[in-house]
C-alpha cells in the first residue's frame, strides 16, 4: 500500500464541501486504499484511488452512481467525491463499516461461527438487496467475498466497493469479476459482466455461505497438478460440473479433502437442494433462462428461515423439510450435530407457509398480511411458554389489532386482544385480519 493520504491531511467533498481530517490507512486494495476519516462530528470512511484507477471513466462513473443513489442501506455507496489540494487524484466519501460487521473470508477460515439463523438472514438480505440494484437497472459485476460483510450474531449484510456497479448492458471495459465466482461466458470470454452473470455469482456466495465450498470443486479440481489460468478457465468456463449434479457423477467431493461440501449438503431441506441443482446445471448450460433469480432466493430463505428446528438434545438449529414422513425419513429426523432424534414443535400454517413454533419464534407482519411482502418492521405475535403449566404453550399478540380465535372442541370464536395469548393446540385457529394460520402438531 502506498499510503497516499497522511494521518491529519484534511479531503473535501465536491458538492457539500464538507472537510474531513484523515485517521487512519484501513487497507488496500486493485484501485485504491480506504481511510477512517472525521467530519462535523461523525466518522466516515474515504476510498482514494491509486494514479492508474484515477480516470475520467472512473470519475464519470462515481458521478452517476452518486445521482443515482443507494438501493437501499445495506450498500456503503458512494455520497460524494473527495479531493485534496495536494495530492493528484481523487476518491469518495463513503459510510464507515462497523465493526461488528466481519468478512466473509472470516467465515470460510472459521474465524466466526454464526447460526444459522444469522446465514439465512445473510442470504435474504444480499438476495432481496441484488435484486433492488438489478430493478434499478444496474449490475454489480464483482459479487465475491472481497466486497461482503456481515454481523455474525444478526446476519445482516453490508455490500462495499460500489464504484465498481454499472448500468446492465454498458460495455465499456471494466472489472470482470473475481475468479471463482465469474460466470462460465466470462471466464470463456464470451461475454460481459451483467445482471446475468451476476445471478451466477449471487448463487456461487449463498453456496458457499451455507456450504463453505465452491459448487465447481470436487474431484476434477483434485486431478489438476497445475492450477494455473487454462486449468481454471476448463474447470471454471469450459466444462464446468456440479459436485452434486445429479446426472452427472464425474466431479462428486471427495472424502478427506472436501468435508465441508460432504456434511454440509444433507443438512438443509430439499427444496434449497432443488435450486442450488437448477443454479449449477441449467445455469450452466443457459444463462438467459436457467439461473435462479433474486426473488427465487428471496422468497427460499424466508421460508428456510421459517423452517428452523432446534434439537431437544444438544440445542443445534435444524431444518424441518416439509418432506419428512410422520417423522421417519433418515435424512432430516435426526439431528445433524448430536444424531438425536428431533421432536418437532408445534407448526402453523398461513397462506403458503409453515412456520415451525419454537421458543423463540417470532411472526412478523408479511407473515399475516399477503399485502406486506417481507416486512420484517416488528413482530406482531411469539411463543410464550405458560407461567404456571411449563408443558403449555401459546401465541401472544404483539401487535395493535385483536385476533380471532377458535379450537376443534370449541368452534366458537374468541377475541385474542393485544398482549393476550392464544393457547397452542392442534388444529386451533387464529385469524390474523388478512390471512388465517392454523395450528398441526
Amino acid at each position: 500500500m502506498l499510503q497516499i493520504l497522511r494521518p491529519g491531511s484534511v479531503v473535501r467533498s465536491v458538492a457539500t464541501h464538507l472537510e474531513c481530517e484523515v485517521c487512519e490507512l484501513l487497507g488496500g486494495g486493485a484501485q485504491g486504499e480506504v481511510y477512517r476519516v472525521r467530519g462535523r462530528g461523525q466518522e466516515l470512511a474515504v476510498k482514494w484511488y491509486y494514479p492508474q484507477a484515477a480516470t475520467p471513466e472512473q470519475r464519470s462513473v462515481l458521478e452517476k452512481l452518486i445521482r443515482k443513489g443507494p438501493p437501499n442501506s445495506r450498500f456503503l455507496w458512494p455520497i460524494d467525491l473527495m479531493s485534496e489540494p495536494s495530492t493528484t487524484g481523487f476518491g469518495y466519501i463513503m459510510a464507515l463499516r462497523e465493526q461488528r460487521y466481519r468478512g466473509l473470508v472470516d467465515l470460510m477460515k472459521r474465524r466466526i461461527d454464526p447460526g444459522f439463523r444469522a446465514l439465512v438472514t445473510a442470504g435474504f438480505h444480499l438476495s432481496d438487496s441484488f435484486l433492488q440494484l438489478h430493478s434499478n437497472g444496474l449490475c454489480y459485476r464483482d459479487i465475491s467475498f472481497g466486497n461482503l460483510f456481515l454481523d455474525p450474531a444478526t446476519g445482516e449484510v453490508l455490500i462495499c466497493d460500489n464504484d465498481n456497479v454499472a448500468v446492465d448492458g454498458d460495455t465499456t471495459v471494466g472489472i470482470l469479476g473475481t475468479p471463482r465466482f465469474m460466470a462460465p461466458e466470462v471466464v470463456r470470454g464470451t461475454a460481459l459482466p451483467s445482471t446475468q452473470t451476476d445471478l451466477f455469482s449471487l448463487a456461487v456466495l449463498l453456496f458457499y455461505l451455507f456450504m463453505v465450498h465452491h459448487p465447481l470443486e470436487g474431484k476434477r479440481e483434485l486431478a489438476i497438478h497445475s492450477f494455473d489460468l487454462p486449468a481454471m478457465t476448463e474447470l471454471y468456463g469450459i466444462h464446468p460440473v456440479f459436485i452434486f449434479d445429479p446426472s452427472d457423477d464425474s466431479n462428486r467431493p471427495v472424502r478427506g479433502y472436501h468435508e465441508n461440501a460432504l456434511a454440509s449438503w444433507p443438512i438443509y431441506p430439499q427444496f434449497i437442494r432443488d435450486l442450488f441443482t437448477r443454479a449449477f446445471t441449467d445455469g450452466l448450460r443457459d444463462a438467459s433462462h436457467g439461473r435462479v433469480r433474486e426473488g427465487e432466493w428471496r422468497a427460499a430463505m424466508v421460508r428456510l428461515r421459517d423452517s428452523i428446528v432446534y434439537c431437544d438434545r444438544c440445542g443445534a438449529e435444524n431444518f424441518y423439510d416439509r418432506e419428512w414422513i410422520a417423522g421417519n425419513s433418515p435424512e432430516g429426523a435426526s439431528c445433524w450435530s448430536c444424531g438425536g432424534r428431533i421432536r418437532l414443535p408445534f407448526r402453523m400454517r398461513v397462506g403458503r407457509s409453515v412456520i415451525v413454533l419454537n421458543h423463540d419464534t417470532q411472526i412478523f407482519p408479511h407473515h399475516v398480511d399477503d399485502q406486506r411482502l417481507y416486512d420484517f418492521s416488528a413482530p406482531v405475535a411469539g411463543v410464550s411458554r405458560h407461567p404456571k403449566d411449563p408443558g403449555m404453550w401459546g401465541l401472544t399478540n404483539l401487535g395493535g389489532e385483536a385476533w380471532s380465535y377458535q379450537t376443534p372442541r370449541d368452534p366458537s370464536p374468541v377475541e385474542v386482544p393485544a398482549g393476550r395469548t392464544a393457547l397452542l393446540v392442534p388444529g386451533a385457529r387464529i385469524n390474523f385480519g388478512k390471512l388465517e394460520g392454523e395450528i398441526r402438531e
